[in-house]
């Protein structure tokens, strides 16, 4: 009877032992074990066994899937002596649990003064104007140095980004005004530019039309009545235009001087019309 006591105590001590000895690891995560009190082996995901109580101790689980980190706003001094806030995320991994467990101590505040280190480094070799515009280049050179600094720790950062860079409201502000009147002054080149450009298409088409009448004309005629002749048709066809608007308006006109107007274009117009091909032919009588 005594024997089968002790068989039955040693039984369920060996079942006590084994469920008491198994440990479960979720997916995503791993797990540090201890033998007394020094570093014994890595649990993976999943149903571990032989972890005895007493002797061996889980330190840590810890999750190995990619997380984010995000820093405050800091105060960093660019090369022309601007102080700029600037706030980032970085978005990183535990690789090798077992060096980020016994290499350093605290891996997210570690993490977050390296970032704050190498992100004041990197800007004070800037002027704000590349700051502000060379973000990636600063991303590439910051994801560069953490990688290079963590690898040590068992960490991997795959990905940081700067978040916003503000400046000082004054500073903004005069910036601001320096764009607004830069931008002014583009357009003032421009418009000034167009304008010239019209100009210069404008005389191009005048001195087309005296020439193309000219060759039409004797050889004796005034060029100097040609350009009369082409001033009063614009002057006759710009308020021909202006009659057709659809928009109400009052102009007050001297009748005199519009009479004079259209007969001198009409004159001008029978005066410089081109002679019919049988009067030319004819040597008909030049216009008067």
């Amino acid at each position: 009877m005594s024997t089968l006591v002790w068989v039955f105590a040693l039984v369920l001590t060996a079942v006590g032992a084994t469920v008491g000895s198994v440990r479960r690891i979720d997916q995503g995560n791993e797990a540090l074990v201890q033998r007394l009190g020094r570093f014994h082996r890595k649990l993976e995901p999943g149903l571990n066994f032989w972890v005895f109580p007493v002797i061996d101790e889980v330190v840590i689980e810890a999750d190995t899937r990619e997380r984010t980190l995000d820093i405050e706003p800091n105060e960093v001094i660019t090369k022309d002596s601007v102080t700029v806030k600037i706030d980032a995320v970085i978005f990183w991994r535990i690789m090798d649990l077992e060096k980020a467990y016994y290499e350093i101590d605290g891996v997210s505040e570690a993490l977050k003064n390296l970032v704050i280190t190498t992100l004041r480094s990197k800007i004070g070799e800037m002027d704000l104007q590349r700051t502000y515009a060379s973000r990636d280049e600063i991303n590439k050179a910051l994801l560069e140095s953490l990688d290079e600094a963590t690898e040590p720790w068992g960490i991997k950062v795959t990905r940081i980004e700067i978040q916003d860079i503000k400046i000082p409201e004054e500073l903004r502000k005069s910036l601001e005004g320096e764009r607004a009147a830069e931008s002014k002054k583009r357009a003032a080149i421009a418009e000034a530019e167009g304008e010239r450009q019209a100009t210069i298409k404008q005389a191009d088409g005048i001195a087309e039309s005296i020439k193309r009448i000219a060759d039409a004309m004797p050889t004796e005629t005034n060029p100097q009545d040609i350009l009369r002749y082409l001033v009063m048709q614009r002057y006759v066809d710009a308020n021909l235009k202006l009659g057709e608007s659809a928009n109400s308006k009052v102009i007050f006109m001297n009748p005199r001087d519009i009479s004079e107007n259209i007969d001198s274009l009409i004159r001008d117009q029978s005066r410089y019309a081109p002679l019919p091909p049988e009067a030319g032919a004819e040597g008909g009588s030049k216009p008067a």
